[in-house]
């Protein structure tokens, strides 16, 4: 039987989107030099949260943009991870020459998503730096990969799985944890 623990309501995950805003506004000492790039889906749609966020705080627009990244979810044990990600789709209509990117996916598990994220950018261009954001940081880390800034920390046991909802997709915002009992 499956045990389903709730992690982070509606507000909750609203006011940590909120925290990341301004770590990325102060760490950064604005945003204009600062894209916010989306891993599609839930990436996606964070980033947009994120810019929404950071456009009401500075009083004007951050850039953004999204890469759609074809992989095996790390994050569900009984599939196995595709070495080869391929980039499927770049929407990003801005030079990434010089600039600060801040990746956003929602869950940072192994890193090979994020791995696939960093080859797809750097063959845009050569960003001056590149950030991670994540909603969720769950451990277990097969690569050097570190977030930093992070919505939070959730420690597993390698055969939970997080699931992020978000209203853009699921119809609701909801963070759980899934346990076999």
């Amino acid at each position: 039987m499956e045990q389903i623990t709730e992690l982070l309501d509606g507000p909750s995950l609203n006011r940590a989107v909120t925290r990341i805003a301004h770590e990325i506004i102060e760490r950064n000492k604005g945003i204009d030099e600062v894209i916010l790039v989306g891993i599609k889906t839930r990436g996606a749609y964070l980033a947009k949260r994120l810019a929404e966020r950071i456009t009401t705080i500075e009083g004007k627009a951050i850039r953004t943009g999204e890469l759609d990244i074809t992989l095996y979810r790390d994050d569900l044990s009984t599939k196995h991870v595709n070495e080869q990600a391929q980039v499927q789709q770049v929407d990003i209509n801005y030079q990434l020459k010089n600039q600060k990117i801040v990746l956003v996916d929602d869950v940072l598990y192994t890193g090979r998503t994020v791995r696939a994220a960093l080859d797809a950018i750097m063959d845009l261009g050569r960003p001056s730096q590149i950030q991670l954001a994540v909603l969720i940081d769950r451990g277990h880390r097969e690569l050097p990969i570190r977030a930093d800034y992070v919505g939070k920390n959730i420690p597993t046991a390698g055969h939970e799985r997080i699931v992020v909802n978000l209203v853009e997709v699921d119809g609701q915002d909801l963070v759980t944890i899934h346990k076999e009992d």
